[in-house]
């Protein structure tokens, strides 16, 4: 897994993010281990602290980002939310992503403002119960990751009626 993306026109990246000794915030580290070997050549796969500056040079000439990331809201854990940031700002107010400060949503504004975004930015955000330092990831957020990691494979599969290539065909 690249701790690092390049620049280039056309590249793919997907982000896990969070903080492995914080409970429920791992589960996009969770997320980006489980999508390992499961993604078309080509597309990074990334483990991130969410560390705003960094994570807006991971950004930087990406054409497609998915951000994972552990979120705090009103809704009950596990739950799963896909936002599509090319289209709209991250919803503010009820929705706060992660555990770290100036992160995430932030990167992905300042991005924007810049003219940076990548043209198809989704984030899922995957509603954390606990993110205190020394718990341990809950069950559901397993699932939730193993969920996530489905959908984004599926979502940046090959599309086998452009694709004639694509195995099984």
């Amino acid at each position: 897994m690249d701790e690092r993306a390049g620049n280039g026109s056309g590249r793919r990246i997907v982000i896990g993010i969070g903080n492995a000794d914080r409970g429920d915030d791992a589960v996009g580290l969770l997320t980006a281990r489980m999508l390992e070997g499961r993604l078309p050549d080509g597309v990074q796969v990334i483990a991130h602290n969410g560390e705003a500056t960094s994570l807006l040079e991971h950004l930087e000439g990406a054409q497609a980002a998915y951000l994972v990331d552990a979120a705090v809201s009103d809704a009950a854990p596990g739950t799963v939310r896909r936002f599509d940031c090319s289209e709209s700002p991250l919803p503010g107010g009820e929705l706060t992503m992660s555990t770290h400060g100036f992160g995430p949503a932030e990167a992905i504004e300042l991005a924007r403002a810049l003219g940076r975004l990548p043209a198809e930015c989704i984030v899922f955000a995957i509603e954390a119960r606990g993110v205190e330092v020394g718990e341990d990831l809950s069950g559901m957020m397993r699932d939730a990751a193993a969920d996530v990691a489905s959908r984004i494979a599926a979502e940046l599969a090959p599309d086998p009626a452009t694709n004639p290539a694509t195995p099984g065909d």
